[in-house]
């Protein structure tokens, strides 16, 4: 059997360009719950929340029910549901998936290829990525999903000791009550906030942890700009500016040079800040150069 290409041909309704990412988003959290736990289910009480968070993220304006996806995907051969009472699914209404105890998970045939041949997950989640979702999303929508595309196309953790949080997200933007620490952008559709992300100070790929104090809430311009080393965090939570950074434009000034010296936007009373080893690490490994004067205010 091609998975490749019963991935590449779920069954989506469509009509004049109508995106419809519901069944996509379902199967790649579905990728990230196994990449986890292979034997685990997904019961839909449980992951009701997190699917209907990803639908409004990354899915169409018009709002849909989780329980389209979940009942549905079962059609396209790659997903099954079982109930308290036996296999199959109640049918895509909510209440009924509840209290039945719906719980889903990959079909039996995709579990036994996954374990076979672990890097076929990886080349699965390419697919419904690329057909589905522009490649700017890509990383943000593999974090939502828990998703570790390196390993998946591998089939090798890079460190078998360590997993990423899958909260490290929700607890960094909580704390910072979904502000960009440097700037305060707070941009939301709906409920659903926008351009916001949570950075690793000291990288996790360096050992860093995924704990708050490690963590900062950015958007996505200060974000890149932080990774890159252009801006950085000094003594007293002040934000750090490269000199090596030039920008003639009153764009690159408002939003780049003018930050120099400025206190961080949180977090929120009663949570830990940056720790002083994680901003110390990020300035000698990541930061450019020498931090720019603070402009007089």
């Amino acid at each position: 059997m091609d998975w490749l290409e019963r991935s590449a041909k779920l069954r989506q309704w469509s009509r004049g360009g109508t995106r419809a990412p519901h069944k996509p988003l379902l199967f790649l959290y579905a990728l990230g719950r196994f990449q986890e736990n292979a034997d685990g289910e997904l019961r839909y009480g449980a992951v009701e929340e997190d699917l209907a968070r990803l639908l409004a993220e990354y899915g169409p304006p018009n709002r849909t029910s989780p329980a389209y996806p979940f009942h549905h995907l079962v059609s396209d051969g790659v997903w099954e549901v079982r109930t308290e009472h036996g296999p199959g699914s109640p049918g895509s209404g909510v209440r009924e998936l509840r209290e039945t105890g719906a719980a889903g998970r990959l079909a039996p045939d995709l579990r036994a290829a996954l374990r076979r041949e672990p890097p076929l997950l990886g080349r699965i989640a390419r697919v419904l990525l690329d057909l589905h979702f522009p490649p700017s999303l890509h990383g943000d929508l593999c974090e939502a999903v828990g998703l570790e595309l390196e390993e998946a196309e591998t089939g090798r953790r890079p460190d078998a000791r360590r997993q990423r949080s899958r909260r490290m997200r929700d607890l960094v933007l909580t704390a910072y009550e979904y502000r960009c620490a440097f700037c305060g952008y707070d941009g939301r559709i709906d409920t659903v906030p926008v351009g916001l992300e949570a950075a690793h100070v000291r990288w996790w790929a360096f050992g860093g942890p995924d704990d708050v104090d490690n963590g900062l809430c950015l958007c996505s311009l200060h974000h890149k700009l932080f990774d890159k080393g252009v801006l950085g965090v000094g003594d007293g939570h002040r934000i750090l500016v490269s000199q090596r950074f030039i920008g003639h434009s009153a764009a690159a000034r408002e939003h780049v040079t003018a930050l120099a010296g400025r206190p961080l936007v949180g977090p929120q009373p009663g949570t830990r800040p940056v720790a002083a080893a994680h901003r110390a690490w990020h300035t000698s490994q990541v930061f450019h150069g020498t931090p720019r004067p603070a402009p007089a205010r």
